[in-house]
């Protein structure tokens, strides 16, 4: 149990606040009886870098964008699989303490969960509109406890990673865009909602971890963190594949080696982006991770995201 400052309890009271403003439900809100307009584009041009394919056609890149948004849906109720537990768990620090630190965090995993169902949904109605033959390969109770394994310090480190760059996608390439499905648009204009006040939590947890690490503990959570997003990129260069084989098998052409080469660049490159990169390189989460670690150590994130980066 420990106790927090006056200034730290009213963030967290700011998160309670926001959280019980903005409440939505699956159903009534987000879904309204409507379904998914496939004539239109799901991931935008900046998340889905369909726009670099020159050689396919307006429907193709279209497509791209559908078989990239429904991984971009999965991923998100991949990653919220470990999220909850780990959030539900940091609170067990504030049971007996600070309360409104406590209800904050409970609100956030049950949001998680919330989020977990809506991602159920839109599969299932992702799938009802697409050809069959589709995998989404990451299994969300072996990645969970895989991270879950890792030091608190580097999960709720990525687990800030996720929230910050769900919001820069929305505000930065998905709301812009008038040319996506409407009802795709409004799912992720109300999952950055609550992801808001989430990133806010998590900035408070990580840096709230951080303060009970000795020099040597923090030098091992950044090499956790590391091997985290080393893990991630092997789940991106997954289903990067699994993902342009489907569109190969379902488009209607054949293209040539060349072709198939960049594509699966393409593909891999936008996962990147979308996962690692838009994150790291987000202004707000290297503040946050540049005050509490050395030059030395962030010179070592940085040379293990080269690969990924370059």
């Amino acid at each position: 149990m420990q106790n927090l400052q006056p200034e730290v309890t009213r963030r967290y009271a700011k998160a309670i606040e926001f959280s019980k403003r903005i409440r939505w439900d699956i159903e009534r809100d987000v879904i309204r009886s409507r379904s998914f307009d496939f004539a239109k584009k799901f991931l935008p041009d900046g998340l889905s870098k369909a726009a670099e394919l020159g050689f396919l056609s307006a429907n193709e890149k279209r497509l791209v964008s559908q078989i990239q948004g429904r991984t971009y849906a999965n991923m998100f109720g991949l990653v919220e699989r470990f999220i909850g537990p780990k959030v539900s768990e940091v609170s067990r620090d504030h049971w007996l303490g600070d309360q409104t630190a406590f209800e904050a965090l409970v609100r956030f995993t049950d949001e998680e969960l919330k989020h977990q169902e809506l991602f159920r949904r839109v599969e299932r109605m992702t799938a009802e509109g697409m050809t069959p033959g589709y995998t989404f390969l990451p299994q969300p109770n072996d990645v969970a406890t895989a991270v879950l394994g890792k030091s608190t310090w580097a999960v709720l480190a990525l687990i800030c990673h996720i929230e910050l760059f769900v919001l820069a996608h929305y505000r930065q390439s998905i709301e812009p865009d008038a040319e996506l499905s409407e009802l795709w648009k409004d799912i992720f204009m109300f999952h950055a909602k609550e992801e808001s006040q989430h990133a806010i939590l998590d900035e408070l947890e990580w840096q709230r971890e951080d303060a009970k690490l000795s020099p040597a503990q923090r030098d091992q959570a950044v090499n956790d963190l590391i091997d985290l997003v080393a893990a991630v990129d092997g789940i991106l260069q997954m289903q990067a594949g699994a993902d342009t084989n489907y569109f190969l098998q379902v488009c209607g052409r054949v293209f040539g080696k060349p072709e198939v080469e960049k594509l699966r660049d393409t593909m891999l490159r936008a996962y990147r982006w979308q996962y690692i990169v838009s994150g790291v390189q987000d202004e707000r989460f290297q503040k946050i991770l540049g005050g509490m670690i050395t030059d030395a150590q962030m010179k070592r994130i940085g040379a293990a995201l080269g690969p990924v980066i370059g």
